[in-house]
């Protein structure tokens, strides 16, 4: 819950509209400003005081107790004009919060963190666990002092500085000798046991899964105990645990679930017959009579780790005092999942590239895509990241990169313009991308919604896209298509319409409409839709010259219905008051 705090009617007015557009997020907080502040503070997780920085770090002081648990705090001039972010950037949320309240307000937001505002990724902010020295670590990385890269595996992460060197993937780390301390900064990424320095911090992926069987009633201590033991008898960390996996009849065992919320993590459930055909080492007959499977620790753990999981624990029973076990758990390592975004950049200028592309391209390690869009975004990107580039006609080849690339267990992003799922990167890549990496897409505005824009409203009723290309699909497809939309009546834009090479197509098309719409059907021609160099006219179908169209341009014919109205191309939906009204 976020807490707002206001003391004059300029505040008030600015809080009522944060409480208005986030309802079930807020909680307004009247009174006296001092004990308002005090209750919002003890009971959110987040502020916003409508307040001077001065007053607010003086109301502030006397509760702050650790950063780790105080809430994130974000200041709003009387003015409006700031959201400043004053407490708790990244612990508290409040550079993320800053930045909502400044979009929602039209305000600035202002991070002083240096991490946010070098873009260098904060450790704290990377949703892993971590333990070390993360400040000195940080340190070294914003001043650029050599950073040692020490990882069991690659792992998804965003892009580190340059400063981060790799030592090596898959090494062990040595332990200091007794009275010496490591002499580098060293940042691991591990689920093992690391022994760490004054000068170090290992980031803990969730790559175990633990595997659990138990017998009913089995107490949540004995689960719990057995996964400790386990867990640090291998040389393995408890926060790189991601889940506890089981058959399904142990979905609700209050021994299984109760362990699962010491070590914070859910339950995943198969059913025995699944359980069943996963080939395991230690199979067994008395789970086999009890739940339908011969194996349900070793089977679940291999199961939920999916392909390339590495069984590092066999199964192990607890061994109370006193009784026989009623616990058995596995620990199996999952391989690397790399992360692929596709993500659709818009037709070209910057306010229409999303706030969620632009998370993504900040996101990704390693960039793949067309020189040209490259250069658009090149400056989104956080320092380190790497960039594959490479020129017109080699799509194919960039969407092969990028999925190995993902394979290889980099955070990826894939960049088409539009949305890249239109005539773009989307689909050649999908269908290299097996089920062994995560994908993501990213949703873009269309050439074809950009200048629907710009023309008025064209799109008003169906309409369909056709790209007039035949390098990828045979010309007698692509005119069965545009016969199709003429017969159907519906408006058409094109893509790809007419290249130096390519100059009788659009033509060709353009007669097939002919066939079933009048020449005074208008036509939309708009040549690179958004960008400062862009144009646009509206013509005829019987008056377009296709001489003055080329492959930056979009062509949108409309239907039997579509009219000038004003200089602006419409299409009316059909509504009955529009048709009566026309009368």
């Amino acid at each position: 819950m976020i807490g707002l705090i206001s003391a004059t009617a300029a505040g008030a007015s600015a809080r009522d509209r944060l409480a208005t557009a986030w309802p079930d997020r807020t909680r307004v907080y009247d009174g006296p400003v001092r004990e308002a502040v005090e209750r919002a503070f003890a009971e959110c997780d987040q502020l916003v005081c409508f307040l001077a920085t001065g007053a607010t770090v003086r109301l502030l002081a006397p509760l702050l107790a650790d950063k780790s648990t105080d809430p994130g705090v974000v200041c709003v001039d009387e003015a409006g004009r700031y959201a400043v972010s004053l407490l708790g950037g990244h612990g508290g949320g409040a550079n993320s919060l800053a930045t909502e309240v400044g979009s929602t307000l039209s305000a600035t937001p202002v991070i002083t963190t240096a991490t946010d505002a070098t873009g260098i990724p904060g450790l704290d902010t990377l949703g892993l666990p971590f333990e070390g020295a993360t400040a000195t670590v940080t340190r070294a990385m914003l001043d650029g002092a050599p950073v040692t890269l020490r990882a069991d595996t690659v792992w998804p992460l965003p892009p580190l500085p340059p400063n981060v060197t790799g030592g090596g993937v898959g090494e062990v780390p040595t332990p200091p000798a007794p009275g010496t301390v490591r002499p580098d900064v060293t940042l691991f990424v591990s689920d093992r046991v690391v022994p760490l320095g004054p000068a170090d911090v290992v980031l803990r992926p969730p790559s175990l899964v633990v595997g659990v069987g138990a017998s009913r009633g089995v107490g949540v201590d004995e689960v719990y105990g057995l996964v400790v033991d386990v867990l640090r008898d291998a040389g393995l960390s408890a926060l790189s645990v991601g889940e506890l996996a089981t058959v399904d009849a142990k979905a609700d065992e209050p021994g299984i679930v109760g362990a699962a919320a010491e070590l914070g993590v859910p339950v995943r459930t198969y059913p025995a017959d699944v359980l069943a055909s996963v080939d395991v080492p230690n199979p067994s007959d008395a789970p086999l009579a009890a739940v339908g499977t011969p194996s349900v620790a070793e089977a679940a753990a291999l199961a939920a780790a999916g392909r390339g999981g590495e069984l590092l624990v066999p199964k192990r029973k607890s061994s109370p005092q006193g009784r026989p076990a009623m616990a058995t758990c596995a620990v199996v390592r999952r391989a690397p999942r790399g992360r692929l975004a596709v993500v659709g950049l818009g037709p070209g200028a910057r306010d229409l590239v999303t706030p969620r592309a632009v998370a993504e391209l900040r996101r990704a390690s390693v960039l793949v895509g067309l020189d040209q869009y490259v250069d658009q975004i090149r400056d989104l990107l956080r320092p380190g990241t790497r960039v594959i580039e490479s020129g017109l006609g080699r799509e194919e080849e960039r969407a092969r990169t990028a999925v190995a690339e993902a394979r290889a267990g980099h955070a990826v992003a894939l960049i088409g313009s539009g949305d890249a799922g239109v005539y773009a990167m989307a689909s050649p890549a999908l269908a290299e991308a097996a089920d062994d990496i995560e994908v993501v897409g990213v949703p873009g505005v269309t050439a074809a919604l950009a200048a629907a824009a710009i023309l008025g409203a064209p799109l008003g009723h169906d309409h369909v896209s056709i790209s007039l290309s035949d390098l990828h699909t045979p010309w007698e497809v692509i005119e069965r298509r545009v016969r199709a939309a003429a017969e159907a009546d519906i408006v058409v834009t094109f893509y790809n319409p007419r290249s130096r090479g390519r100059d009788w197509q659009l033509p060709k098309a353009l007669a097939l409409l002919a066939e079933h719409r009048t020449g005074t059907t208008p036509v939309g021609v708009v040549r690179n839709a958004s960008r400062p160099d862009g144009t646009s006219h509206l013509t005829t179908l019987a008056r377009i010259d296709p001489t003055t169209v080329d492959m930056m341009t979009v062509v949108t014919v409309g239907n039997t219905a579509t009219r000038e109205i004003a200089g602006r191309m419409v299409t009316p939906r059909g509504y009955r008051w529009q048709s009566e009204g026309a009368r």
